[in-house]
């Protein structure tokens, strides 16, 4: 009896993906809930795994877009032992005559398919990759040559290839692949911010020593009760709900021509992942406690690095913070994520010397940055909401007796 593995809906706004990655092969005999694919949407990238053991046979190849109910392999649960591993020291008349020509077993799968599709020779292509070994892009540049007649042999011939000036031997000069689904959607969105929104920014910076002398004097302990870091990022939520709470228009957001104010605080938080930036979103920021926010951060940027993210993680979101000082950046100006109002962005802290109490001293700044869609939010509005973040960030006690 053969299963069908069929892709889950993950979504009512998700229709289709790619199917990006096969984690096994062709014939392979998997288990109950191995991983066998990554699929990408334009929202998420997940996983799917195996419903029952068996041999599976795999319907569709990687990079190949596929519908929210399509089957794209068939698991054979009659077939659960592993196949013998073949005698490398044997080979069957059948695999004699097959064996591969000299140039073609130095090449890789995608040498060996584009010349079995096109009948062209890779001993007959000039090879730029390592040790002269003939490169898939070798055998594209030798498809779309101009051919020549050999007129000894009668035939055509693929001209020999040569490497371009300025270039060194097993390089490309360009190589090109098409946006995967999610980048595909992070540039409209990015796009469509610019476009709709009217967008400007606000800047300030803050002094950081109050709050890095608290994760200094605190953090052994808190480790040891909560298992996780105290880290910058609570101390922001915690500054940008009570930012919210006083300045409420900063919290709102345009649907159609009505303006939305909302009374809740599930703050985003981007995370960079290998397949794009995500914003993952912490629930109800207003009633968790510093632990809570550092462990909810954690779990979720795992889940997104993992690929394991789910689309409720994403969706709900009223205020995003983006925190480009983690790789040095010193000055940005954050994009709002749709459809929210506006985006917090933190840079890298840097020590300068500031005029405190008439003396000049060395304290370790950061610059904030507010982007802020002026259709909904006032300039007044804006810095109001920055400064009140900028007091509590400074002055962490505010938040015990609400000034």
């Amino acid at each position: 009896m053969s299963l069908e593995v069929k892709i889950p809906a993950l979504g009512e706004s998700i229709n289709s993906g790619v199917l990006a990655k096969w984690h096994v092969q062709d014939g392979d005999v998997v288990k109950k809930d191995q991983p066998l694919y990554e699929l990408e949407t334009d929202k998420i990238t997940s996983e799917g795994n195996a419903e029952a053991a068996g041999k599976i046979t795999l319907k569709v190849s990687e990079g190949t877009e596929v519908k929210i109910g399509e089957v794209v392999a068939l698991i054979d649960e009659t077939s659960t032992a592993e196949a013998p591993a073949a005698d490398p020291k044997s080979k069957s008349g059948a695999e004699a005559k097959t064996a591969e020509a000299p140039a073609a077993a130095k090449s890789g799968p995608a040498v060996r398919r584009i010349a079995a599709e096109t009948g062209i020779d890779p001993a007959n292509v000039a090879g730029t990759g390592k040790d002269g070994r003939v490169t898939k892009g070798d055998m594209l540049k030798a498809e779309t040559a101009p051919k020549k007649l050999d007129v000894s042999a009668g035939k055509e011939t693929v001209p020999v290839k040569t490497t371009v000036a300025g270039t060194s031997p097993g390089t490309e000069r360009q190589t090109r692949k098409k946006l995967s689904p999610l980048r595909a959607r992070i540039a409209e969105r990015l796009v469509q911010a610019q476009h709709e929104a009217a967008m400007l920014t606000t800047f300030n910076e803050v002094d950081m020593s109050t709050v890095m002398e608290l994760r200094k004097k605190y953090q052994d302990d808190f480790v040891k009760k909560h298992g996780v870091k105290l880290g910058f990022m609570s101390f922001f939520a915690k500054a940008v709900v009570h930012g919210l709470q006083e300045v409420p228009a900063i919290n709102s957001q345009l649907e159609g021509d009505s303006l939305v104010q909302n009374h809740y605080y599930d703050i985003g938080v981007a995370v960079s992942t290998p397949k794009g930036l995500m914003v993952p979103v912490i629930r109800d920021c207003d009633q968790l406690g510093m632990a809570g926010i550092e462990k909810q951060i954690a779990a979720v940027a795992q889940r997104a690095r993992d690929g394991k993210i789910t689309l409720d993680d994403l969706t709900g979101g009223v205020f995003t913070i983006t925190n480009g000082g983690i790789f040095g950046s010193m000055l940005s100006t954050p994009i709002i994520n749709p459809p929210q109002s506006a985006i917090l962005g933190l840079h890298a802290i840097n020590e300068k010397p500031m005029a405190v109490n008439g003396q000049v001293v060395i304290r370790p700044m950061m610059y904030l940055a507010v982007s802020y869609d002026h259709r909904v939010v006032d300039g007044k509005e804006a810095v109001t909401f920055l400064v009140k973040v900028k007091q509590v960030i400074e002055d962490p006690a505010r938040l015990l007796i609400g000034a």
